[in-house]
């Protein structure tokens, strides 16, 4: 369809490769506002309908009942109390609800009579100078998102900000719009796994980074142990991300694949490319972790070879001053008859004898790779 051919651009920003710490969100919760309610504005036919003042949740919804669009509302953690009004408006089912407030939930869709509630976990990348066994690579939050036939409301939980720019993008393809929630749902999937794409490239750069100590000369002043525990936080790190994505990949199937009512069959076609995207998205979190496991074994095999070798270089210089001390105890010994004691070269051909194996036990070991 011609009206929405330019539906990715529209909604998706272009991603970068640099470093620098990606955040899909510009701002948290406004301070000058003192409640739940980010945003909240009415749109029909495209375009946002301008009040004089904020409009309530509803306000919003007796215009849209009046005259037609639908409403589109924005909270940041709100409370039970806060949310309450609005769920009794939209009737929300409670279940639902209660995730909302409560969060911590897994990334999935579920449908409760006329509404879509859809929960995303959003992850940041957390930038740092030096990777260490201690860093934060990753933070996530989540949002939430019910989509009914002429409303939207998303409920955000975390400090990654709010959708404000997303906002902005979408108010500036009238056509877009027009096609109701549902084309603001495909634009929060988007853009939720537009930021894991960014965030793989940059935990890519962190792995190589890893990879590279590991397999270099030991730089002067670290340990193998101290990659170990870098590793594990990588690890421990991607185990996270990994929740944020592998639950995703089924309701993305559903929402490209199965028909819905409240999903316009323009819109739908999209949520493909969505969930092409998340599966890329897998491959590399599954990558990363079997790699870095790889890495992992890589160091521990190496700290068991440095081990060997030390012990091998004990070994050597323990057999090399076994042989004098040997020599030594034999002539240490308080007899009055002892074989060449009283001999005039004794001395000087004893010491050559304990120089002479010494040197031969010596080389002997360096050839050997001992020493």
């Amino acid at each position: 369809m011609s009206m929405i051919r330019d539906l990715r651009a529209a909604v998706r920003p272009s991603l970068r490769k640099s470093r620098a710490p990606y955040s899909p969100y510009d701002a948290t919760r406004d301070p000058g506002v003192g409640t739940a309610v980010v945003d909240c504005a009415v749109y029909r036919d495209g375009h946002r309908v301008e009040s004089e003042s904020t409009l309530t949740p509803h306000e919003a919804m007796l215009r849209v009942r009046r005259d037609g669009g639908f409403a589109w509302i924005g909270l940041h953690e709100p409370t039970e109390a806060e949310f309450a009004g609005i769920a009794a408006e939209f009737g929300l089912h409670p279940l639902a609800v209660e995730d909302a407030v409560h969060a911590h939930q897994r990334p999935k869709l579920e449908r409760y009579d006329d509404t879509l509630f859809t929960v995303f976990k959003t992850i940041h990348y957390v930038e740092h100078d030096e990777l260490t066994a201690t860093s934060e690579v990753v933070e996530s939050g989540e949002v939430m998102c019910f989509t009914g036939r002429d409303f939207f409301i998303t409920v955000r939980h975390g400090g990654q900000g709010s959708l404000r720019a997303l906002r902005h993008r979408l108010q500036d393809d009238a056509e877009l719009l027009a096609k109701g929630p549902s084309a603001v749902l495909h634009a929060v999937a988007d853009h939720v796994v537009d930021g894991y794409l960014a965030v793989a490239d940059a935990l890519q750069d962190d792995i190589d980074e890893v990879e590279i100590d590991v397999f270099s000369a030991h730089r002067k002043g670290s340990s193998r142990s101290a990659d170990a525990g870098r590793i594990y936080q990588l690890k421990r790190e991607i185990l996270e991300f990994k929740r944020a994505v592998t639950p995703l990949l089924r309701p993305m199937q559903l929402l490209s694949e199965r028909p819905m009512r409240l999903i316009d069959p323009d819109i739908q076609k999209y949520f493909r490319n969505v969930a092409d995207h998340l599966a890329r998205v897998q491959e590399q979190v599954v990558g990363f972790d079997e790699l870095l496991n790889s890495i992992l074994q890589a160091n521990l095999a190496q700290a068991t070879v440095a081990q060997n070798e030390d012990m091998r270089k004990i070994t050597s210089w323990a057999a090399i001053i076994a042989v004098p001390t040997a020599i030594c105890g034999v002539y240490g010994m308080n007899f009055d008859y002892m074989p060449e004691l009283h001999w005039k070269y004794g001395y000087p051909m004893v010491l050559a004898g304990i120089i002479g194996a010494c040197f031969t036990i010596h080389r002997t070991l360096k050839r050997n790779g001992w020493l």
